[in-house]
């Protein structure tokens, strides 16, 4: 029994339903069979009692309690077997509402779902084992972790390199990660920077959606057309505060429901208004800059305006009695030996760079 939704609007009937057919049902098999002589003691529980699962914390519960019973058990010398499923592709009963798309997206993230021959296979294989708790389910190694963060105990399976690079420390910051996007816009203009988190918008859409590429998303389609739930919503948000560094609110696609205005939301975010002129004024100093440190030393001296590029270096005179501190200056020599670089930031006050 299902009845995911997210933590925050789980009421306690809802935890029971779904704790029941589980947990109650379990302890009473346990309490009607503990006397008999039993071949064998078999719960089915599911991976996401094991590695959690986004809007299901109720039916995450209700399967951790099945495999540490199944542990209990068998350490009390009782035969007990509780298989952590993974998804079956067979779209019936509680898989009835995967679509392809779902299974697409667990396929790219490197577990794909059971066929009903490998399910059936694997159980007879659990039966002879001496595990307490097995996890029946397929792993893509070479998919693992594409599609998204690796569960810790999958994080053996994961190539080699991939280990070392884990072990070794953060690898540095890939495009479009937390660490280099809010850098990349901070050097943009807004326009520039707005076109940017769309096509990241997009582009994280279509990953959940399980579409081939970002074109494949409308910028003004809402959310709920496109297909989304509070699920699919949850992992949206995810993927964009990882990509973002922002921490942002679960129900981010409905305050914000077309990806173009969740894009405007973002830049907002991102990339901070500046006062009118700001950029303009920020062009304009940085040409006088590469003016000034292209001219040669000797045509600023000829033209007599060295003393007034240091004249320029020196602190505005002070209003108090006391006058201002005085500043040390390179004597003529000094300024002699001194770089065309050096000498710019000298007039602009920048001595200690």
């Amino acid at each position: 029994v299902l009845d995911d939704g997210m933590l925050a609007s789980l009421t306690p009937a809802r935890v029971d339903a779904v704790l029941a057919p589980k947990a109650d049902a379990l302890v009473h098999l346990h309490e009607l069979t503990r006397d008999e002589d039993l071949a064998a003691f078999v719960v089915f529980s599911s991976t996401a009692g094991v590695f959690g699962a986004p809007g299901q914390a109720n039916y995450a519960a209700a399967n951790a309690f099945c495999d540490a019973f199944a542990a209990e058990r068998r350490a009390a010398g009782l035969p007990a077997t509780s298989l952590a499923w993974g998804p079956w592709s067979r779209t019936t009963g509680m898989t009835s509402g995967l679509t392809e798309a779902d299974l697409q997206r667990m396929a790219r993230a490197g577990l794909p779902a059971l066929p009903p021959d490998r399910g059936l296979a694997l159980f007879d294989a659990a039966l002879e084992r001496p595990e307490a708790t097995l996890l029946p389910m397929l792993v893509d190694q070479r998919a693992l972790g594409s599609g998204g963060p690796v569960p810790p105990l999958l994080s053996g399976l994961l190539p080699t390199t991939a280990r070392r690079t884990a072990a070794a420390g953060p690898a540095p910051a890939a495009p479009g990660s937390s660490e280099s996007l809010p850098r990349t816009l901070a050097a943009l203009t807004r326009d520039e920077a707005h076109h940017i988190v769309l096509d990241v918008v997009c582009a994280q859409v279509a990953a959940v959606l399980g579409h081939a590429s970002a074109a494949e998303v409308g910028d003004q389609q809402s959310f709920r057309d496109l297909g989304f739930d509070s699920l699919t919503a949850v992992e949206l948000r995810n993927r964009l505060t990882a990509v973002t560094g922002t921490l942002l609110p679960a129900t981010l696609v409905f305050d914000y429901p077309t990806p173009l205005a969740l894009a405007d939301h973002l830049c907002a975010e991102l990339v901070p208004e500046h006062p009118a002129g700001t950029d303009a004024a920020r062009e304009d100093e940085a040409a006088l800059r590469e003016t000034l440190a292209a001219i040669p030393l000797a045509r600023l001296r000829a033209a007599g305006l060295l003393d007034d590029l240091l004249a320029l270096a020196r602190p505005e005179p002070s209003t108090t009695d006391r006058g201002p501190e005085p500043r040390d200056t390179p004597d003529s020599d000094a300024i002699e030996s001194m770089e065309v670089d050096d000498l710019v930031r000298l007039a602009f006050g920048a001595t200690d760079g």
